[in-house]
């Protein structure tokens, strides 16, 4: 039971940042900024690049999640901003 081998958790936090950092990065990269996301109740919302959510959010596209690129796009299609 305890000969199992354990990360440290400097080692853990540290990939985690890596992982995030990666994301913003690609995040960046794309031509349509805006993050449209479904909630777990099933509401749609977009997150601006400079909300303070913006690097959490994950698009799943699968899910129905998805990019847009301006606020007006977004509305249109029925999502409403993060508050």
């Amino acid at each position: 039971m305890f000969a199992a081998e354990n990360q440290p958790p400097w080692e853990f936090r540290a990939k985690r940042w890596e992982n995030a950092i990666e994301s913003v990065e690609a995040d960046k990269q794309r031509d349509c900024p805006i993050k449209g996301n479904v909630s777990r109740s099933g509401e749609r919302i977009y997150h601006m690049p400079w909300q303070s959510t913006y690097a959490r959010v994950k698009i799943d596209e699968e899910n129905g999640e998805r990019w847009f690129c301006t606020e007006g796009d977004a509305e249109r299609a029925g999502w409403r901003r993060a508050r």
